[in-house]
């Protein structure tokens, strides 16, 4: 940790917590264990400034999708590269890869990009109070980190109170509560914007039950499909569900970690946007378009999503054997959805075994978060056992640290 350790220290005089994503902080990571730097990746391998390799669970925080450095995607980006990156006009291109994304969404009649998440659904929001002339917002989940969301979170210090007004939240599966804030003031929301699946899978037709209630009331749905799209299923989750959206949000996996996200939507919605100011200058970024066209190629062709569900369904069954076999089922759970899979620990279990455990696979060299982020160059067949082994160790150190007596929480480690 020694260049880590220096190198942190230089950044944290320069860098409010020495990283631009909070996620990638400090905060959030364990200190003298997690590297506080990467220099390189390779596939699903990822290098810190002493040179220690870990296999990454985290993906970036998911765009990665095939893995890193990719030969194929390297070579779309640099032959777009040698024609030009940002023009004073728009380019054809940004009409392809708009063009496939309508091909395969559901929801998608037209597109405009932008460059991350919060782009696009607060784009989205904007958006669904042109259209229905009303100003209010339901939410649920993650949506970023502009005022209109991040004011109804703990995290809502610097935004303006009347903002906060002008949201309200539901939990994911309580349909009940939805229904009753929708018909408490019937004529009220704009939209219900929504992670259609994050960590727990719909139950009792949860998401046609939302169609059906915005539908209506008269509001947009809008599905953040940030986390979810090209991962989940590659015409989105809201195919793999079945519920088709008014409105959509894309990124993260869309371009295997180049810097795009994409709102699509039905036309006659989609048209506002003539006259609501949307507007970046880097929008129509060309080396990103043509990572996105050149990672939606490869998903197809090689059948990415598929494989990383048959490697993850396989590797729970291991995972959960090996919880079985240190005897620590009585403590540990692995929980989650099939393409995000994460350790969970049994009611009434100090929350201490959990970071206990996060903190060993670390120490084993597997760079993880709360959640299992697969990427295709997870599925390689000769790296499954040296995977099962790692996480094996983890377990047995986790186990034999006495029950976690001497493991202190640090109040910066909170969730990622």
């Amino acid at each position: 940790m020694k260049n880590n350790s220096k190198l942190f220290k230089s950044a944290l005089k320069y860098i409010p917590l020495a990283s631009q994503t909070y996620s990638k902080s400090y905060k959030v990571h364990f200190k003298n264990i997690s590297p506080y730097f990467l220099k390189k990746g390779n596939g699903c391998y990822v290098w810190d400034e002493d040179n220690n390799k870990y296999i990454d669970f985290i993906s970036g925080l998911l765009p990665i999708i095939i893995g890193y450095n990719n030969n194929q995607i390297n070579r779309a980006i640099t032959k777009q590269l040698k024609k030009g990156i940002t023009f004073s006009l728009p380019t054809i291109i940004e009409t392809q890869l708009s063009k496939k994304l309508c091909q395969l969404i559901p929801s998608a009649e037209m597109v405009r990009f932008g460059k991350n998440g919060s782009d696009v659904t607060s784009a989205a929001i904007r958006l669904s109070r042109a259209y229905t002339k009303r100003d209010n917002i339901i939410f649920c989940g993650y949506h970023g980190w502009h005022d209109w969301y991040i004011g109804n979170t703990k995290m809502s210090i610097g935004v303006p109170k009347k903002i906060k007004k002008l949201t309200s939240s539901f939990k994911y599966n309580d349909i009940k509560f939805l229904e009753k804030l929708l018909k408490k003031n019937p004529k009220k929301y704009a939209a219900v914007i929504m992670e259609p699946v994050y960590d727990k899978e719909p139950k009792n037709n949860f998401l046609k039950k939302v169609r059906t209630l915005t539908k209506k009331y008269g509001c947009l749905l809008i599905f953040d499909e940030i986390v979810t799209g090209f991962r989940v299923h590659l015409r989105g989750a809201q195919y793999y569900y079945g519920v088709t959206p008014d409105v959509s949000c894309f990124g993260k996996a869309m371009a295997n970690g180049m810097p795009i996200s994409a709102i699509v939507g039905k036309r006659k919605i989609m048209k506002n946007f003539d006259k609501i100011f949307f507007s970046t200058t880097f929008g129509g970024e060309t080396l990103s378009i043509a990572a996105a066209l050149e990672t939606i190629k490869y998903l197809e062709k090689k059948n990415v999503i598929n494989c990383i569900k048959k490697f993850s369904k396989q590797l729970n069954k291991d995972i959960n054997k090996l919880i079985n076999k240190n005897k620590l089922n009585n403590i540990f759970t692995l929980e989650g959805v099939w393409w995000r899979p994460s350790f969970g620990i049994r009611p009434g279990i100090n929350r201490k075994y959990l970071i206990a455990l996060r903190r060993n696979l670390i120490i084993n060299k597997i760079l993880i978060g709360n959640s299992f982020n697969f990427c295709y160059a997870h599925t390689r067949k000769n790296l499954y056992d040296k995977i099962l082994f790692k996480i094996n160790k983890a377990l047995k150190d986790t186990k034999l640290s006495n029950g976690f007596n001497n493991i202190k929480i640090d109040k910066n480690t909170v969730r990622s």
